[in-house]
């Protein structure tokens, strides 16, 4: 793995930065175009973007996941897909990540290309466990804090990070109303990254905020060493 250098990511997945993961929602976003967000986290320095759609179908998303795509890739961007396991196939995504009532990891896994990334979003020790050993290039955990993207969402803290840091051989990435003023914790907690939502999507200067992330982890793992 690139960035924090604690863990790699398995065999079957290209490098990628987990350092800081935006994923990019029109909700959480409010109507504002994911295109000049995209643009502004970029700019900002991150290196891993997701794109995350729970209302558009699939052909209606397209337009929008296809100049998201290009963008990264223009950049050097690895560029993730959340849950549209066929849109992330015809689009030539980076990777798909899939939640707890998608379809399980192991049945997806065949129909990736060689080479794409395959995450899981995981709330328990017993789901992380499950997703590492379903082939699970990077395990994402949480919800760490509150956060408006899944406000009834059970807490699991960042004692969860703490006890499956110790156990995870690939990337463990924080979710779930993570900032620039709570991140340090989570990085000491044992994360090998975060991913951001609201405080992206949200902020009235992605980019800014984009870079006050990246300094508070970076800072984070300088006062862990």
């Amino acid at each position: 793995m690139t960035g924090s250098g604690a863990r790699g990511v398995a065999s079957t997945a290209p490098t990628f930065v987990p350092d800081l993961y935006a994923i990019l929602d029109r909700t959480a976003a409010a109507g504002r175009d994911l295109v000049p967000i995209l643009d502004a986290v970029i700019a900002g320095g991150c290196r891993m973007v997701q794109l995350r759609e729970k209302e558009w179908p699939s052909g209606k998303l397209l337009p929008l996941a296809e100049r998201m795509r290009a963008r990264c890739h223009a950049a050097g961007v690895t560029f993730v897909v959340n849950d549209r396991v066929d849109l992330a196939l015809v689009l030539g995504a980076d990777g798909i990540h899939l939640g707890q009532e998608d379809l399980p990891p192991q049945a997806v896994r065949p129909l990736l290309r060689s080479g794409m990334i395959l995450g899981v979003s995981t709330h328990s020790i017993e789901q992380a466990r499950a997703a590492l050993a379903a082939g699970a290039d990077y395990v994402a955990a949480g919800s760490i804090f509150p956060t408006a993207t899944k406000p009834g969402f059970e807490l699991v803290g960042i004692e969860l990070i703490r006890t499956l840091g110790a156990e995870m051989r690939v990337p463990l990435i924080a979710i779930g109303g993570i900032t620039a003023a709570n991140v340090r914790a989570v990085i000491q907690a044992g994360a090998d990254g975060v991913a951001v939502i609201s405080a992206l999507c949200s902020a009235a200067d992605p980019e800014a905020e984009t870079r006050r992330l990246l300094e508070a982890i970076r800072a984070a793992r300088a006062a862990a060493q």
